[in-house]
Protein backbone atom coordinates (compact mmCIF):
# COMPACT_ATOMS: atom_id res chain seq x y z
CA UNK A 1 0.00 0.00 0.00
CA UNK A 2 1.36 3.13 -1.67
CA UNK A 3 -1.01 5.40 -0.20
CA UNK A 4 -4.13 5.55 1.93
CA UNK A 5 -7.16 7.43 0.79
CA UNK A 6 -9.20 7.45 4.04
CA UNK A 7 -11.34 10.27 3.80
CA UNK A 8 -13.88 11.37 6.85
CA UNK A 9 -17.04 11.77 4.96
CA UNK A 10 -19.14 14.52 6.83
CA UNK A 11 -22.86 14.86 5.54
CA UNK A 12 -24.95 17.67 5.01
CA UNK A 13 -28.70 18.63 5.15
CA UNK A 14 -29.22 17.09 1.52
CA UNK A 15 -27.43 14.04 1.63
CA UNK A 16 -28.81 13.09 5.25
CA UNK A 17 -30.40 10.29 4.97
CA UNK A 18 -34.00 10.52 7.00
CA UNK A 19 -36.39 7.53 8.05
CA UNK A 20 -39.35 7.71 9.70
CA UNK A 21 -39.91 5.64 12.18
CA UNK A 22 -42.75 4.49 15.55
CA UNK A 23 -42.37 3.87 18.96
CA UNK A 24 -45.00 2.49 21.44
CA UNK A 25 -44.23 3.79 24.79
CA UNK A 26 -47.11 1.41 26.23
CA UNK A 27 -45.44 0.49 29.51
CA UNK A 28 -42.08 1.97 28.82
CA UNK A 29 -39.79 3.77 31.79
CA UNK A 30 -39.76 7.42 30.60
CA UNK A 31 -36.56 8.42 30.98
CA UNK A 32 -35.42 5.30 29.34
CA UNK A 33 -37.62 5.45 26.69
CA UNK A 34 -36.71 9.47 26.35
CA UNK A 35 -32.63 8.78 25.92
CA UNK A 36 -33.07 6.62 23.34
CA UNK A 37 -35.28 8.77 21.60
CA UNK A 38 -32.85 11.54 21.86
CA UNK A 39 -30.09 9.18 20.13
CA UNK A 40 -32.69 8.54 17.75
CA UNK A 41 -33.46 12.40 16.73
CA UNK A 42 -29.97 12.96 17.00
CA UNK A 43 -28.56 10.20 14.59
CA UNK A 44 -26.39 8.68 17.10
CA UNK A 45 -27.38 5.05 15.59
CA UNK A 46 -26.14 5.73 12.56
CA UNK A 47 -23.01 5.05 11.10
CA UNK A 48 -22.59 8.34 8.79
CA UNK A 49 -23.60 10.65 12.12
CA UNK A 50 -22.71 14.49 12.07
CA UNK A 51 -22.86 16.27 15.20
CA UNK A 52 -23.62 19.65 13.65
CA UNK A 53 -26.25 18.11 10.95
CA UNK A 54 -29.67 17.50 11.99
CA UNK A 55 -29.26 13.74 10.49
CA UNK A 56 -31.46 12.12 12.67
CA UNK A 57 -34.53 10.27 12.03
CA UNK A 58 -38.60 11.18 12.30
CA UNK A 59 -39.43 10.28 15.42
CA UNK A 60 -43.43 9.49 16.16
CA UNK A 61 -44.20 8.34 19.38
CA UNK A 62 -47.81 6.49 20.03
CA UNK A 63 -49.67 5.83 23.24
CA UNK A 64 -48.24 8.73 25.40
CA UNK A 65 -50.64 7.80 28.21
CA UNK A 66 -49.61 4.68 29.02
CA UNK A 67 -45.56 5.97 30.01
CA UNK A 68 -44.26 4.47 33.08
CA UNK A 69 -42.79 6.32 36.10
CA UNK A 70 -40.81 4.45 38.78
CA UNK A 71 -40.86 5.35 42.65
CA UNK A 72 -42.74 8.13 43.66
CA UNK A 73 -41.36 10.70 40.73
CA UNK A 74 -44.77 11.06 39.73
CA UNK A 75 -45.66 13.18 42.69
CA UNK A 76 -42.28 13.99 43.71
CA UNK A 77 -40.43 15.60 40.56
CA UNK A 78 -40.77 19.21 40.31
CA UNK A 79 -40.42 20.74 36.68
CA UNK A 80 -40.07 24.76 37.34
CA UNK A 81 -41.11 27.36 34.60
CA UNK A 82 -41.38 30.91 35.07
CA UNK A 83 -43.54 33.48 33.41
CA UNK A 84 -41.08 36.39 32.99
CA UNK A 85 -42.99 38.07 35.56
CA UNK A 86 -42.60 38.86 39.07
CA UNK A 87 -42.95 36.30 41.54
CA UNK A 88 -44.05 34.13 38.54
CA UNK A 89 -42.06 31.05 38.85
CA UNK A 90 -44.56 28.18 38.45
CA UNK A 91 -44.22 24.82 39.51
CA UNK A 92 -45.72 21.16 38.07
CA UNK A 93 -45.37 17.88 38.71
CA UNK A 94 -44.87 14.79 36.29
CA UNK A 95 -49.19 13.50 37.14
CA UNK A 96 -50.59 17.18 36.95
CA UNK A 97 -48.54 17.55 33.22
CA UNK A 98 -50.10 14.12 32.28
CA UNK A 99 -53.25 14.97 33.38
CA UNK A 100 -53.17 18.14 31.20
CA UNK A 101 -50.93 16.76 28.24
CA UNK A 102 -49.04 13.64 28.70
CA UNK A 103 -47.61 15.24 24.58
CA UNK A 104 -46.29 18.02 26.49
CA UNK A 105 -44.70 15.62 29.31
CA UNK A 106 -42.86 13.30 27.10
CA UNK A 107 -41.83 16.31 24.88
CA UNK A 108 -40.02 18.45 27.76
CA UNK A 109 -38.18 15.33 28.68
CA UNK A 110 -36.94 14.76 25.52
CA UNK A 111 -35.96 17.88 24.71
CA UNK A 112 -33.97 17.91 27.86
CA UNK A 113 -32.00 15.04 26.29
CA UNK A 114 -30.98 16.88 23.60
CA UNK A 115 -28.06 19.54 23.28
CA UNK A 116 -28.66 22.55 24.19
CA UNK A 117 -27.95 24.61 21.12
CA UNK A 118 -29.61 25.68 17.96
CA UNK A 119 -29.65 22.64 16.52
CA UNK A 120 -31.52 20.89 18.95
CA UNK A 121 -34.62 23.73 18.52
CA UNK A 122 -34.12 21.94 14.81
CA UNK A 123 -34.26 18.33 16.24
CA UNK A 124 -37.25 18.35 18.46
CA UNK A 125 -39.80 19.29 15.45
CA UNK A 126 -39.13 15.88 14.12
CA UNK A 127 -40.70 14.41 17.46
CA UNK A 128 -44.10 14.01 17.01
CA UNK A 129 -46.30 12.10 19.95
CA UNK A 130 -49.69 11.36 20.19
CA UNK A 131 -51.57 10.45 23.39
CA UNK A 132 -53.38 7.26 21.64
CA UNK A 133 -52.73 4.61 18.73
CA UNK A 134 -53.33 6.58 15.87
CA UNK A 135 -51.15 8.97 14.04
CA UNK A 136 -51.79 10.76 10.78
CA UNK A 137 -48.41 9.83 9.34
CA UNK A 138 -49.09 6.60 7.43
CA UNK A 139 -48.16 8.27 4.62
CA UNK A 140 -44.37 8.41 5.15
CA UNK A 141 -44.64 4.89 5.91
CA UNK A 142 -42.94 4.73 8.65
CA UNK A 143 -41.17 1.28 10.19
CA UNK A 144 -42.08 0.17 14.02
CA UNK A 145 -38.82 0.35 16.18
CA UNK A 146 -38.79 -1.71 19.39
CA UNK A 147 -36.80 0.39 21.84
CA UNK A 148 -35.55 -2.47 24.22
CA UNK A 149 -33.49 -3.94 21.19
CA UNK A 150 -31.52 -0.59 21.01
CA UNK A 151 -28.44 0.01 23.46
Amino acid sequence: MDTLSYKTVSINRATAQKEWVVVDANDLVLGRMSSKVAKLLRGKYKPSFTPHVDCGDNVIIINAEKVRLTGRKWTDRIYLRHTLYPGGQRETTPAEMMAKSPEKLIRKVVKGMLPKNVLANAIINNLHVYAGSEHPHAAQNPKVIDLNKIK
